[in-house]
């Protein structure tokens, strides 16, 4: 008997122990107070109750059983703060995501932006699925493509064409025209405008003399999207 009692007290205890151990912060009281938490109270408590009244047999049962909700109860907690890790992630990722339409990403960065589309798709995959690893790696994946964009409501795509003006007003010189941020913010890139507007240069092979009114195509350069002319007065973000 006092084998028994040496068992059912480990049992007894180690029940009590899981069912009041401190509370952790960190984790919402809906949460820390689940169903399967209730219920292992209630064992321990029914557990103490038959050990006053000494009935041992049924103090171990309901000992093992109050053991075993808690153990539930802590499987459950795990399971929901990996939920809500991974919704968070999913959620900072829709922002992220908003965030680039918003500054024309879809045409800055096609294929950035695109890339981003399919891994959000693939997070809420994974999140129904209950893969929270995978989606919380297809959230971060989201955010590290979309990192690198800047910008403000109402800033336009890159244009595809602009309208040659006056060098004494605007110096307008193929040179200074790739140099502009939202050309190939790199003067040095001249050539690249030259050979693709030569057939429409006044003078074929003279890249000097561009006049104004003609229209010149400005290629894509690192597989940025463009599309249409340069306007004065529009916000263009600089070439990344």
């Amino acid at each position: 008997m006092n084998r028994v009692l040496i068992i059912l007290t480990l049992v007894l205890f180690g029940a009590q122990t899981i069912a009041y151990a401190s509370p952790d912060t960190d984790v919402p009281s809906n949460v820390r107070n689940n169903q399967f938490f209730v219920e292992s109270l209630r064992l321990n408590n029914l557990a103490r109750l038959a050990y006053d009244e000494g009935n041992y047999v049924a103090s171990m049962e309901f000992s093992d059983e109050a053991i075993r909700f808690a153990n539930l109860s802590d499987e459950y907690v795990l399971s929901r703060l990996r939920m809500m890790e991974t919704d968070n992630a999913i959620a900072a990722a829709r922002t992220r995501l908003t965030f680039a339409e918003t500054v024309g990403a879809a045409t800055r960065y096609p294929t950035e932006y695109s890339e981003a589309r399919v891994a959000f798709a693939d997070a809420n995959t994974f999140r129904a699925a209950e893969r929270w690893d995978d989606a919380i790696d297809s959230a971060n994946h989201v955010l590290a493509l979309l990192a690198h964009i800047e910008g403000l409501p109402g800033v336009f795509a890159l244009p595809a064409q602009y309208t040659v003006r006056l060098w004494t007003v605007y110096g307008d010189s193929l040179w200074n025209i790739a140099g502009r941020p939202w050309v190939y913010n790199d003067p040095w890139q001249w050539r690249r405008l030259f050979e693709a507007n030569r057939d429409r240069m006044p003078e074929r092979d003279n890249p000097d003399l561009i006049v104004p009114g003609m229209v010149l195509t400005i290629p894509p350069i690192r597989g940025e999207t463009r599309q249409g002319m340069w306007e004065s007065g529009r916000t263009y973000p600089p070439l990344p």
